[in-house]
């Protein structure tokens, strides 16, 4: 049976630039809306919108009585249909590109899910007058977003061989491990955030918004000893890449990241010891963003994957058919 994707295939043939194009696209949305997502929070917005999926009981969009912060809430919901179209564009020019890759589909499909899932998180968030957990996980899944966006965009240039790694198994390793510290480091940054200065809303009917119930200045310490241990497992990546002679693009990721890393260390420190303001942490949440992506570019770029074989089909199927 005939898909309407199927359809519109016989009719738009995009270039793998296009695909890429729109990969691009669908990643750069999903930074995005982590960014607006971390403004909603530092501008005390997060219930903003009282309701969820409505803004108010009575009313899907803001009213004028809630003023700035119904706006820039509801601003950030929009967002997420512009996320959804560069998804679905994203994904309809994979699958209408001749030869059709199943395995970006797949990915873009992925992502789709990861929106909905995580649009149902946000209003679970809301429901529960911002739960500092909740919270948590909702950066977290916004983070898995960007994860799986970042992997179309990179295998759109690639092909879909089997993969063939450049480098032995220890460095292999290696990199999945800064990865894990990594995102540990990421998990870590939420939990100071969900005990810290923001709670995201001065709270909901009188009642103050909960806290994580860990003292401020200990988990902040375990998020610096988490930068640390990453700086050194970085640094430890810099030099083993050179010496064994790793990929280029391996090495230039990696130095990449260890620059990126210096820069969250030193805003971090600077925001610790200036009371955390609000301009500061909005651009550490960018920054930890896009030390992200670049953690989990290295292990891409310590393999290659071949385009497939194309299939040949007997002569004598071809007279049968």
């Amino acid at each position: 049976m005939r898909t309407p994707s199927s359809l519109l295939a016989d009719r738009w043939q995009p270039s793998a630039v296009l695909v890429r194009r729109a990969a691009l696209a669908a990643l750069v949305m999903s930074v995005v809306i982590v960014v607006t997502g971390g403004a909603v929070r530092l501008t005390a917005s997060g219930l903003g919108c009282t309701t969820w999926p409505r803004c108010t009981g009575e009313s899907l969009t803001p009213t004028p009585a809630m003023g700035i912060n119904g706006i820039i809430e509801f601003t950030n919901r929009m967002l997420t249909y512009v996320l959804c179209a560069a998804i679905a564009w994203a994904t309809l020019a994979a699958r209408c590109h001749r030869p059709w890759r199943r395995s970006l589909t797949k990915l873009g499909w992925w992502q789709f899910w990861l929106v909905m899932s995580n649009a149902v998180l946000g209003g679970i968030t809301v429901l529960t007058g911002l739960n500092p957990y909740t919270v948590a996980l909702h950066l977290i899944a916004a983070m898995g977003l960007v994860w799986v966006a970042l992997l179309m965009w990179e295998r759109s240039k690639e092909g879909d061989g089997a993969p063939v790694q450049s480098v032995g198994v220890p460095i292999v390793q290696l990199s999945r491990l800064l990865v894990v510290v990594i995102g540990l480091l990421v998990a870590a940054g939420t939990l100071v955030t969900g005990a810290g200065h923001h709670p995201g809303s001065p709270g909901k009917d009188g009642k103050p918004v909960p806290r994580i119930p860990i003292d401020y200045d200990r988990l902040a310490q375990v998020h610096a000893d988490l930068a640390f241990l990453s700086f050194g497992v970085v640094l430890a990546a810099v030099f083993v890449f050179a010496a064994v002679k790793a990929p280029p693009a391996a090495r230039a990721r990696t130095r990449e990241l260890f620059v990126l890393l210096l820069a969250q260390g030193l805003l971090g420190f600077v925001q610790y010891f200036t009371d955390v303001p609000e301009i500061l942490v909005g651009v550490h949440m960018f920054g930890a963003t896009l030390v992200w992506i670049a953690a989990l570019r290295i292990p891409l770029a310590l393999r290659t994957r071949p385009a497939e074989p194309a299939v040949t089909v007997p002569a004598q199927a071809l007279q049968s058919a």
